[in-house]
């Protein structure tokens, strides 16, 4: 059976299916029961939902056979374009883009509670919310607007600002910048001297450090309430806090690669990241999962199987993927699900 031959099989379908619309597509496939493939070749159609033969009208019950092939019928929902992850939204949910005003885009986490005030608060990475921002330098301030979908995406500030800044965990480097009076003056005095011969270039002066971070994370509040909502796409609702434990199944749901699976491998992981174009950074107490994110990933929940939050996505490559651990967001940020 030839493409012609299934697209005419198909409109005559669609022609019954009036005014149901629940046929979705045809094609030719194996017939398969209770999960298993017999190799029996089927004429497999698709459909939104399967319903009981009682329950559909004699004109649109799906023949057992047609032009001689067994038809298999199965339920694939409502089939669209997988871009809503990118798109504008309200309101919108955790699992699609978002980003401070002067990133590309990241994920939109999940949505959670002040400890102190109570109010409604949108999670993700420093480096989403706060553009990787150690809290000293001017890559971010509190207030800043948080753009739905992210720039990258198409948002900007002036029609698609979703959110503000409301806090976030400084990211220290391995190198950062001196605070010392005198290392500074230096710095000031050396720049106007060479000023004049290299216009284009500046001497910095800086320091090693080495604090460790236990967390890529921060908040924003929304303008409106009603602007968010609290279910993850394709997921739903968080269940609650759990441990991440060697071998625990994981999943995420995230701006560019959507639903992916996961296991966990390691945990108490010390590890450095690369930090763009801010150098290197030290992480420790983190754990590690097989691949499952992609760049734009980033901000994105760990969840179990069953909903439960373990952690909160922030690096990885095409190997392997890098988490915080869940308690320690929430520690940090003094929040709650």
């Amino acid at each position: 059976m030839d493409n012609l031959d299934i697209f005419e099989i198909f409109r005559g379908l669609l022609a019954n299916d009036q005014p149901e619309n629940n046929i979705v597509g045809a094609g030719q496939g194996h017939k398969y029961v209770r999960g298993k493939n017999t190799g029996e070749e089927v004429l497999t159609i698709l459909v939104k939902k399967k319903y009981h033969e009682s329950k559909l009208r004699r004109n649109t019950i799906i023949p057992r056979a047609i032009n001689a092939l067994p038809t298999d019928v199965i339920e694939v929902g409502n089939i669209r374009l997988l871009n809503e992850r990118m798109s504008f939204k309200r309101p919108a949910h955790p699992g699609m883009s978002l980003g401070h005003y002067k990133i590309s885009a990241g994920t939109f986490g999940g949505v959670v509670k002040d400890k102190k005030t109570g109010k409604l608060l949108l999670l993700s990475n420093n480096h989403v919310l706060a553009n990787i921002s150690n809290g000293l330098d001017d890559r971010a301030s509190i207030g800043d607007p948080i753009i739905q979908p992210g720039i990258y995406d198409g948002g900007n500030i002036e029609n698609n600002t979703l959110a503000h800044l409301w806090k976030f965990i400084p990211i220290h480097h391995e190198i950062e910048s001196s605070r010392c009076k005198i290392a500074k003056a230096f710095e000031v005095l050396f720049n106007k001297c060479i000023h004049y011969l290299y216009p284009h270039y500046q001497i910095r002066v800086v320091r090693e450090t080495e604090k460790l971070n236990l967390v890529d994370c921060a908040v924003a509040v929304p303008k409106n309430t009603s602007d968010i909502s609290s279910e993850i796409l394709e997921f739903g609702l968080v269940s609650g806090v759990k441990e991440a434990t060697l071998g625990l199944p994981i999943k995420k749901s995230g701006r560019t690669t959507g639903v992916t699976y996961s296991t966990i491998i390691a945990t108490k992981v010390t590890f450095k990241v690369s930090m763009s174009d801010q150098g290197y950074a030290i992480f420790t107490d983190q754990v590690l999962a097989g691949p499952m994110g992609m760049p734009g990933d980033s901000g994105s929940l760990i969840l179990t199987e069953d909903n439960y939050a373990v952690g909160l996505l922030f690096a990885g490559s095409e190997q392997a993927t890098i988490f915080n651990k869940i308690e320690h967001v929430l520690e940090k940020l003094e929040i709650t699900f």
